[in-house]
């Protein structure tokens, strides 16, 4: 029972044999459920394509199209979206979350923004900035940025004051401050808004390739349906899922490797 216990504890500790293990069975559990439901012939193929009939389309898209021309846009658009948005608010995000003057002007119009679709800003972003790719970054970027803000300014406000303090005791400057005190003890929370932020990202990237685009995973996916391809919907969705994971696992390495402390158990 001990052991049963330790496995089902709050916030208890789980190898990584065991989590793998976990994880392989979850992925093993939805295929299985999938190719179950897609094999009975209680749903039409039209709409449920069969696991290995997804494996098929992919090898012939991989053959015969462009598979690899797509994945390149796909990628090269989200991280133009996710590192613009990136530059830019993280500056922002700290001084918004250091400086309650700043906080006052920003916040509240940050707060209103996230709320705005951005598929609704298509008409606009093709009128501002044309149909290039200037566009597709453009939505991915409105997509992420004014979250990205403020998850980066509550990362900022969660430094404990006694390290501020203690700082400006021993005679620091405002910008010594920001940059060794703030900046340095908020990273680790940035870095995961990074990575939450970058899933978010790839999300947007079918409603940025809606602008006049003839490549790239969305538009794929886009051109599949009035073919009604559901295969190929299925590949480009289920790319899309990959592509973000391996992102996703790759930051998490990241912040492994950057901030060993937080990850002793």
């Amino acid at each position: 029972m001990t052991g049963v216990a330790s496995f089902w504890s709050i916030r208890g500790h789980l190898g990584n044999s065991a989590y793998l293990a976990l994880a392989a069975a979850g992925f093993t559990t939805f295929l299985a459920a999938w190719w179950m439901l897609a094999a009975s012939g209680l749903v039409d193929p039209v709409f449920l394509p069969t696991p290995d009939g997804v494996v098929r389309r992919l090898a012939m898209w991989a053959r015969e199209g462009d598979l690899l021309t797509d994945l390149k846009v796909s990628i090269g658009r989200v991280l133009g979206g996710f590192t613009l948005a990136a530059v830019m608010a993280v500056p922002l995000g700290i001084y918004i979350g250091s400086f309650r003057p700043v906080q006052a002007f920003f916040e509240p119009l940050m707060e209103f923004a996230r709320y705005l679709p951005a598929v609704a800003f298509v008409p606009l972003v093709m009128l501002w900035v044309g149909i290039g790719e200037s566009a597709k970054i453009a939505l991915i970027w409105i997509g992420t940025y004014f979250q990205m803000v403020l998850m980066v300014s509550d990362n900022v406000r969660q430094v404990p004051m006694t390290q501020i303090e203690a700082a400006q005791t021993l005679g620091a400057s405002r910008g010594e401050i920001l940059s060794l005190v703030v900046f340095k003890s908020a990273l680790p929370g940035i870095v995961d808004t990074l990575r939450i932020t970058l899933g978010w990202a790839w999300t947007y990237l079918v409603v940025a390739e809606l602008v006049a685009a003839n490549s790239g995973l969305g538009y794929a996916i886009l051109r599949a349906q009035r073919f009604l391809q559901t295969d190929k919907i299925f590949v480009g969705i289920l790319l899309i899922g990959l592509l973000g994971l391996v992102m996703d696992q790759g930051l998490r390495l990241l912040h492994r490797r950057a901030f060993p402390w937080l990850h002793t158990r």
